[in-house]
């Protein structure tokens, strides 16, 4: 399968899940081209963008683990190559 370059936007509501959310990504620390975390204190909340260079199923495996912790949504933008 062919890799794909994406990104994927990380809204964290509950801080607690902080630390899982950073063991996961160093899980994928090999596929990862970088991120940025921005604090958004007027609406107590996180934002996390993940630059990715990796295949539909690393992609879609890392959304997907995010996404289930709580207070957490993950959504994936995939490159056209």
């Amino acid at each position: 399968m062919e890799n794909r370059v994406a990104i994927i936007g990380i809204i964290v509501e509950d801080i607690e899940s902080a630390e899982q959310i950073n063991h996961i990504l160093h899980e994928y620390a090999n596929v990862i081209i970088g991120r940025m975390g921005i604090p958004y204190h007027e609406k107590d909340l996180n934002i996390i963008s993940i630059a990715i260079d990796a295949n539909n199923d690393v992609i879609n495996s890392l959304t997907g683990k995010i996404g289930k912790l709580k207070g957490v949504s993950a959504k994936a933008v995939y490159s056209s190559k």
